[in-house]
């Protein structure tokens, strides 16, 4: 963590990748106006919340800033698509939606790895935090796979499809299963949280809804689980 706003201005000027960065509510300065101007044109992530969460998180003095170092460098989407297509590959992609556990994300970095994604493409807000638990549960996955941040999703998925990308779902309540679902070819996959799956406007959105067929008195499955399911069907169709 860096806190203040001195060093962290320093450092995004060093290049440092900056994950979040937590802001006092009501704090305002002209030091803070520069600082909110280089958030916003570097597209870095913020959050409001109260002076004693902070000072729960440290007892240093803060000034009502406190950001997060990122253990990786992010990508963009705009950078790795073309790269794919002009390696002769059809683009494999994995897009999560609102994944905040830590664990389950890892663990999903590292089977999107093992079965030859791209790239997985995350939103700027409302994902698991990228730190030292989640290197531990990728298996260092986390160090292999591009991962983009989309300041909206919406748009990064319509970028997807004019580019000649199909976008498949996983939603319990698609009526055709995922084995029965054409996943080759350029493909991005779609992930969402385990309370409400993925939003609705991105399933209005994907030119594919698949489920998992669910044999027992269990209802759904671990998110990280069901990733690997879909990613490793894609993965046999491609090969077939």
């Amino acid at each position: 963590m860096i806190y203040g706003i001195r060093p962290l201005m320093e450092a995004i000027d060093a290049g440092k990748e900056i994950e979040k960065v937590l802001l006092q509510k009501g704090l305002r300065n002209d030091l803070f106006a520069e600082l909110m101007k280089t958030l916003k044109e570097r597209l870095i992530p913020t959050q409001w919340v109260p002076k004693e969460k902070l000072n729960r998180l440290s007892r240093k003095n803060h000034q009502g800033v406190i950001s997060f170092v990122s253990p990786i460098t992010f990508f963009r989407i705009e950078d790795v698509l073309p790269s794919v297509y002009e390696s002769g590959n059809d683009p494999f992609f994995l897009i999560i939606d609102r994944v905040t556990d830590v664990r389950n994300f890892g663990a999903i970095l590292r089977t999107a790895e093992a079965a030859g994604v791209h790239a997985v493409i995350i939103p700027t807000r409302n994902s698991a935090q990228l730190n030292s638990g989640t290197v531990k549960s990728s298996a260092g996955a986390i160090f292999k796979i591009p991962i983009c941040r989309s300041e909206n999703l919406k748009v990064t998925i319509n970028y997807l499809k004019g580019s000649g990308v199909k976008i498949a779902s996983s939603t319990e309540k698609a009526t055709e299963s995922i084995y029965e679902s054409s996943l080759s070819g350029p493909l991005a996959i779609i992930m969402g949280s385990e309370d409400e799956g993925v939003s609705g406007e991105y399933l209005k959105q994907s030119d594919i809804h698949f489920s998992i067929p669910m044999l027992g008195e269990i209802e759904s499955l671990n998110v990280s689980v069901a990733t690997g399911v879909a990613l490793f069907e894609a993965v046999r169709q491609k090969q077939a």
